[in-house]
């Protein structure tokens, strides 16, 4: 007979029946195991409460896991054990599993090192590593409970002779279900990296085997890159693809499958401070303490070693490990940092772009006030399915970072003693933003998927989820957003077009040419070439040093126009634009544009520094409009020029470069160029803004022929629909620009959706008299869902925070790598007087703080 007691207190005895009798009036809320497979019940959609599917070795523990995990029967969603009772209120649902896991002393004898054997055997609190607990003498005991609201009725499991057979069912389907956030891809970040369990014990063949400084092959094809030399024999073997991205043809995978011989060290990664090592056993990159000594058994000194592949420099890698070094303030002994606003992020496999950004947006007190301040609210009024609530998503990542509540000093030596006499509370440091990576990229073909990122295009993929869920009176995104007046003039003319546009970012060019130390830049290009050719350890990296003001000035400097057709010529001819400030932002997020195409297309960063300032003071690129003895140019639309073949309609390369600069794929842009009828980069970059969750947004570019029905993208173009209402894409387009939606959408209509013609358009008709169709405001506001990023719904033009233009910095994301599809994002923030670098999970006060690397900076205005 099982014991099932009051939750609050109390003890009754209950026969089997009585167990039976006391689930059947909620027997039809509990579901089956097919229903549970299809959810995830690991994760608290309120709180970073977890769950790991993991038995067999003490877990980084992520959150404060006491109370436990409470899973709803029906809806088989998590909820820590403040949560619970809101659920319960909001949907009526009654019967819960409660699990719960405790630090007990290990009793005497017992098997040293193992954990006890759990009928939930995959599915636990992920509880932290504390360096001041012996493993060998403490273990953890797991609990399983059915729990029944409103009196807190436990059953303790195991029952299966005493429950229903679909409760029983239903609770060990839940109990060994696997995390979908728990997926076997390695993580980016050697720092998360746990030792293997095959490095103490490994054995090592004397067969002779003695490794080349070069000249590396694949012992079973001939394959010279992606190498893998074995630990336990001395083969050399190529990897498969997943270890790195480079491609290859598995048989190192083989060699194990054949030998069972379990750890492999990547040749070309050896350097004095480690190498990549892989576990074929343990199904990951793992540590190995050991190294050294493994690496000595087959001739090779780790101290004479150096990052390459196939025994050659690689040109990318080893000039950026300074990079690396003095970014992360490597070498320095950082002091850990802990409290309200100084918790860690856990790197879910190349999210450290993500962690960057959260970092920095939760540093600033309008989106605190927005999502932390209304937290009782947000989650008062959640969706009954509150993990796919953006606004839900967003308040619990903030309250996780700026509570406090996982982010504690570690515990104290001479108190484990006495803590364990009584109730062991672990301190749990940093959160894991699974659930909310998981519901933030939904959809997204780049975000979605494991690989590194770009943070400022991750930047602008969350302000358009931000403007698509408002949350309170206020938009916090506003912040962020300010007017750009773009004057275009034609050279021959010389007559202008003033036009403004929506913007959230200050986009900087490099000013390679302006660099103050070419002559050394100069010396070391020669002597790095000559070190290459003979085999040499490279020079000391010089990086090209380059003053703000000069990237500034290149900022400012006008442009040419690809294409220009001017009105006053009614022809194509030289044109020349100029940006300035309509207005400035209250938070102003400057961009450093250090990625940039070669001429083989392939993506490189400019390896600079840059002496970003402390203070900044932008007045002088105050945006002035028409100026006195300035002629505009006629309000004539171009003509319309269909071609006979429009799969070979030109496309301008230039908007594509400078959109691929951004960091969007490649083809992404051209369609943007192409569906935007090479109306420029700025219009392009509106509609990526707008079709950026599409499932085909990075696909080809596939051109219809004249006739065919267009796709969803080129509706964006100037399909015309059954009612000829505008694409909602292009209405935002036009309103991004400055014009008010009635206007944009009675232009487009005028125009049968052509938009370069509906904007000349509205040139011509600045004074529209037609007044609004009540049944199109309805249709407006059930599409505001969809709208863009930029779309405007008031009548009052974009929503700005004008101010002075003097800024001081607060904040900035450095980037290490060579590309924004690889390396490494860390964080800067000044709090509290000082600077603090967040570096995944690791939060430490940041002794030199690299502002001269920096990718993206965050300044705030300075109160005139």
């Amino acid at each position: 007979m099982q014991r099932a007691a009051l939750f609050r207190g109390g003890d009754a005895q209950m026969a089997a029946g009585d167990l039976g009798e006391l689930l059947v009036p909620y027997m039809p809320t509990i579901r089956g195991p097919k229903a549970c497979n299809s959810w995830d019940c690991s994760l608290c959609p309120f709180c970073p409460v977890q769950f790991l599917a993991c038995c067999d070795c003490l877990c980084h523990s992520l959150q404060d896991s006491e109370g436990g995990l409470y899973v709803c029967m029906n809806t088989f969603l998590g909820f820590g054990r403040e949560h619970i009772e809101r659920h319960y209120r909001k949907t009526g649902q009654c019967v819960y599993l409660h699990l719960t896991r405790r630090l007990v002393e290990k009793v005497p004898g017992a098997s040293g090192g193992a954990l006890p054997k759990r009928r939930n055997a995959k599915l636990f609190l992920d509880l932290e590593i504390n360096s001041d607990l012996n493993s060998d003498d403490f273990e953890y005991e797991d609990e399983a409970k059915l729990v029944i609201f409103p009196d807190h009725y436990e059953i303790s499991l195991p029952n299966i002779e005493e429950l229903p057979a679909l409760v029983t069912i239903a609770c060990d389907a839940l109990l060994s279900a696997k995390s979908p956030y728990r997926k076997q891809e390695p993580d980016s970040w050697e720092e998360e990296l746990q030792a293997s369990k095959h490095a103490k014990t490994l054995v090592q063949l004397d067969n002779g085997v003695r490794i080349p400084p070069s000249g590396w092959k694949c012992s079973k094809c001939d394959l010279r890159e992606n190498l893998w030399l074995n630990l336990t024999d001395g083969s050399v073997l190529c990897g498969k693809w997943f270890f790195d991205g480079s491609g290859g043809n598995g048989h190192a995978v083989e060699h194990y499958k054949d030998t069972g011989y379990p750890l492999a060290v990547k040749l070309g990664t050896i350097t004095p401070d480690g190498a990549d090592v892989y576990s074929f056993d343990e199904e990951e990159p793992v540590l190995d303490p050991h190294i050294a000594k493994h690496l000595a058994h087959f001739g090779i000194d780790m101290l004479q070693m150096q990052v390459t592949d196939n025994g050659l420099r690689d040109n990318d890698i080893k000039p950026r490990v300074s990079e690396w070094e003095v970014i992360q303030e490597a070498g320095v002994k950082l002091k850990p940092m802990y409290g309200p606003g100084y918790t860690g992020m856990k790197n879910l496999g190349n999210s450290c772009y993500l962690n960057a950004v959260m970092q920095a947006i939760f540093s600033i007190p309008e989106f605190q006030r927005a999502y932390v301040g209304n937290l009782p609210r947000i989650f008062d009024y959640s969706p009954l399915d509150p993990t796919q609530d953006f606004n839900t998503q967003m308040a619990k990542l903030g309250h996780g970072l700026l509570s406090g509540q996982y982010s504690k000093p570690p515990m104290k030596s001479e108190l484990i003693e006495q803590v364990m006499k009584e109730e062991h509370k672990p301190q749990h440091n940093g959160i894991s933003p699974r659930m909310f990576k998981a519901f933030i990229s939904k959809g997204h073909p780049e975000f979605s998927s494991n690989r590194q990122q770009d943070a400022q295009e991750f930047f602008l993929h969350l302000i358009n989820l931000v403007e698509r869920n408002p949350v309170g009176s206020e938009n916090p995104s506003d912040v962020f957003r300010f007017l750009v007046e773009e004057r275009t003039q034609c050279c021959q003319s010389r007559k202008v077009r003033y036009t403004e546009r929506v913007d959230y970012i200050m986009q900087l060019p490099v000013a390679m040419e302006a660099a103050t130390n070419k002559d050394e830049l100069i010396a070391y290009e020669l002597k790095r070439r000559e070190a290459e050719a003979a085999r040499r350890p490279l020079p000391e990296l010089v990086r090209a040093k380059i003053p703000f003001s000069a990237c500034l000035q290149a900022f400012s400097e006008p442009s040419n126009v690809e294409d220009f057709w001017s009105s006053a010529l009614q022809a194509k001819s030289a044109g020349v634009k100029t940006s300035r400030f309509a207005s400035f932002p209250e938070y102003l997020v400057v961009q450093i544009k250090k990625f940039t195409f070669g001429l083989d297309w392939i993506p490189k960063k400019l390896d600079v520094s840059i002496d970003m300032p402390d203070f900044l003071d932008i007045s002088h690129l105050r945006a002035r409009g028409l100026q006195p003895g300035e002629e505009e140019l006629p309000d004539i639309a171009p003509p319309i020029v269909i071609p006979d073949d429009p799969k070979a309609l030109d496309i301008d390369e230039s908007s594509v470069m400078q959109l691929a600069e951004m960091g969007f794929p490649l083809e992404a842009c051209r369609k943007a160029v192409y569906y935007t009828g090479n109306l420029g980069a700025e219009v392009a970059f509106n509609w990526i803004i707008a079709h950026m969750e599409e499932p085909d947004f990075a696909e080809p570019l596939v051109i219809p022929a004249f006739g065919e029905v267009a796709s969803s993208g080129a509706a964006a173009l100037g399909a015309v629909g059954l009612d000829n209402q505008p694409p909602e894409e292009m209405v935002a387009i036009i309103i991004s620009m400055g014009f008010q939606r009635n206007l944009a959408i009675q232009a487009l209509k005028a125009t049968n959706n052509n938009l370069e013609r509906a904007l000349e358009w509205i040139f011509s008709h600045p004074d529209p008299e037609e007044e609004s169709d009540p049944a199109l405001d309805m249709m407006d506001m059930e599409n505001n869902a969809n709208a863009n990023i930029l779309a405007e719904t008031g009548s009052e033009g974009p929503r700005i925070k004008d101010g002075p233009g003097r800024y001081e910095l607060f904040g900035f994301i450095s980037h290490m790598g060579t590309s924004t599809m690889s390396g490494h994002y860390v964080c800067h923030l000044r709090k509290e007087g000082r600077w603090v670098i967040y570096n995944d999970l690791r939060v430490c006060a940041s002794e030199r703080p690299p502002k001269d690397l920096g990718y993206i900076y965050f300044y705030h205005r300075i109160p005139s």
